[in-house]
């Protein structure tokens, strides 16, 4: 059987698998309401740091950093890392005080609605689902450039496959299957994680054969005094934190959290894991520079790499984790955005039982995947994707959030 051939049997095995295992674990289960959209007070420390790892390592971790090495160095992937990991630091001081004002709350838009109005309401409903619906997109997208790469298949065919398997137990189960496939995901993709780069750079040396490129010292992308490097990273750092902080999959995980010790935990933790991950993924997009990688390949240049050095067995791995991280997050993203529609659904339709609440977010959930997949069909850069939706969120942060603290921010 040829590499295309066995890649495609296991992406697809993979994709089933964890759709097997998500539906499942929820199957005979009484979901109510509650259950689907927040799981309230039920995680403990080990699940709550392997769902918060498992939704933010989506399968971005292969390719935007990667993307950033390129042309923004060391630099920028050092904002990168810190920008990944603020917005989680940020919760783990911000969540207990969301969590204490508002025990029964499900999401960001309930505590905007109590603070300041239904105006700001609906601007932060928008602002929040626009960046899910981004990064959802931006996710699919990656996994098909990746797959596109590697198999040569149409976009929109890989897309359509890992949304399928996705959609197919998050519509089921909602956070519950989420959160459960999560601490398998997260078992699965750090040691896996380890296991390609480690492979990779041994291959080449140690990273010394791209670094020692005269691509690399003309480019000055290991310079930490390189100027666009350090402004794209100061620009990553304002961006990334002030969008994850209108994530609703991590506001999920607030109100997830048994009790607000745990919280505090989870999303520290999660934040210093967090960091060398991006780093050292995108240390390989300036070793892919030094190696020749064309200005066309950036978006994959994490997998440009593996294509050129390594052989094709570890290619599978690389494959079976992109998809295991490209789900890991796309659930949350499904579940984070039906989640953000859905709990104030009834304020403005009271007479909606839970019933059909929960029946409406599974129908929403399924829907979501469609124009996903038409956007990840588009090839998009997975680096604009992400900036795109994270100016918008940059604007709105500050007063949202300052507002837990100060009474005399009014809508």
């Amino acid at each position: 059987m040829s590499i295309n051939n066995i890649a495609i049997v296991a992406t697809i095995a993979t994709a089933i698998i964890f759709s097997t295992i998500g539906v499942l674990h929820v199957r005979g289960m009484r979901i109510s309401l509650e259950d689907f959209l927040t799981q309230r007070n039920s995680v403990g420390a080990w699940a709550g740091l392997s769902t918060v790892v498992a939704s933010v390592a989506g399968s971005w971790i292969l390719f935007a950093p990667g993307e950033t090495g390129t042309w923004a160095g060391i630099m920028g992937l050092i904002g990168y890392a810190l920008g990944q990991a603020a917005p989680l630091g940020a919760i783990a001081f911000i969540g207990p005080r969301m969590k204490r004002l508002m025990p029964e709350g499900h999401s960001l838009t309930e505590y905007v609605w109590c603070r300041f109005g239904s105006g700001m309401y609906l601007l932060a409903l928008l602002v929040m689902v626009f960046y899910m619906f981004i990064y959802l997109a931006a996710e699919l997208t990656g996994i098909s450039l990746a797959f596109g790469l590697i198999v040569e298949v149409p976009l929109w065919l890989s897309a359509s496959i890992v949304a399928m398997a996705t959609v197919a137990y998050t519509s089921y189960g909602g956070i519950k299957a989420t959160i459960f496939t999560d601490k398998i995901q997260f078992l699965i993709m750090l040691p896996l994680l380890a296991v390609v780069l480690l492979i990779l750079a041994s291959k080449l040396g140690g990273l010394s054969q791209g670094f020692d490129s005269d691509l690399i010292t003309d480019s000055q992308l290991l310079s930490f005094t390189h100027i666009p490097g350090i402004k794209f990273g100061l620009t990553l750092l304002v961006a990334i934190l002030a969008a994850d902080m209108f994530h609703q999959g991590f506001w999920q995980r607030v109100y997830a959290c048994k009790d607000e010790k745990t919280l505090s935990r989870v999303f520290f933790i999660s934040a210093i894991i967090v960091i060398p991950l991006v780093f050292l993924s995108g240390v390989f997009g300036i070793a892919a520079v030094g190696m020749g990688m064309p200005a066309d390949s950036a978006s994959v240049a994490l997998f440009w790499l593996i294509l050129e050095t390594i052989p094709p067995w570890v290619l599978i791995l690389a494959i079976i984790l992109a998809l295991i991280l490209v789900m890991s997050s796309m659930d949350t993203l499904l579940s984070g955005i039906v989640s953000t529609l859905t709990s104030d659904l009834h304020r403005l339709r009271p007479d909606f039982s839970n019933s059909d609440l929960l029946r409406i977010s599974r129908i929403v959930t399924v829907f979501l995947g469609f124009p996903a997949v038409f956007i990840a069909s588009q090839g998009y850069s997975v680096l604009y994707l992400f900036l795109l939706a994270d100016l918008l969120c940059a604007g709105c942060v500050f007063p949202v959030f300052y507002g837990l603290f100060d009474k005399r921010i009014s809508g």
